[in-house]
């Protein structure tokens, strides 16, 4: 799929996260410039944000726990609504682990304010007039959790290098949201929190 311009481009600053409106047919890019920095991707139906991307029922549809490229990222009521197409990436990514929000800092023992995925995701919808009532789980772009042998999950570094990106299709008219994870307390950022890009590409008709 070649993109023939750029119909919106974000910026999302570290520990920050950006809503954009998305037309079915067009391609979301998402990358990291500084690389290693992780982003929880969101997406909600334009027609009803009570439907929105699920990542357990995407595991259930792909039968493992990433969808490869040309394979698609499924909603509450089980419709396609993102199509992963490019991943310039290794490839580590995660729909294991919740947004983290003020209770998990707590719990890792930090004390005061801290920025979270999902302060972050009802602050950009809210810039769009949507309210949500609960934060679903988000796709952990450039996330690296892996079990060992024992079952227990390993918090890797993000091994994702300057300028690596992901690329999906939308499928449905939805509002994307991507969160620069502010994590600072586990070490799956690098050394520590970094900006994210989202690009909106409209693409040819006929590869849509």
């Amino acid at each position: 799929m070649k993109p023939t311009s750029v119909i919106t481009r974000v910026d999302v600053p570290a520990r920050e996260g950006r809503a954009v409106r998305v037309g079915a047919g067009d391609l979301v890019r998402v990358s990291t410039p500084e690389g290693a920095q992780v982003g929880d991707l969101f997406a909600f139906v334009s027609a009803d944000a009570a439907e929105h991307l699920s990542a357990a029922h995407t595991r259930g549809h792909v039968d493992r726990l990433f969808p490869h490229v040309r394979e698609q990222f499924v909603t509450t009521r089980r419709r396609p609504v993102l199509t992963l197409v490019e991943d310039t990436s290794p490839g580590r990514h995660d729909m294991l682990i919740p947004a983290c929000d003020p209770a998990r800092y707590r719990n890792l023992g930090h004390h005061g304010e801290h920025a979270s995925c999902a302060e972050n995701l009802v602050t950009a919808l809210r810039g769009l007039d949507i309210e949500i009532t609960t934060v679903p789980q988000p796709v952990n772009l450039f996330m690296d959790i892996t079990p060992n042998a024992g079952g227990d999950l390993e918090w890797r570094s993000s091994p994702a290098a300057p300028g690596a990106t992901v690329s999906f299709r939308a499928e449905l008219d939805c509002v994307v949201v991507v969160s620069a994870c502010p994590q600072d307390l586990v070490g799956i950022n690098g050394h520590e929190p970094g900006p994210l890009v989202i690009e909106v590409h409209r693409t040819d008709s006929d590869e849509r």
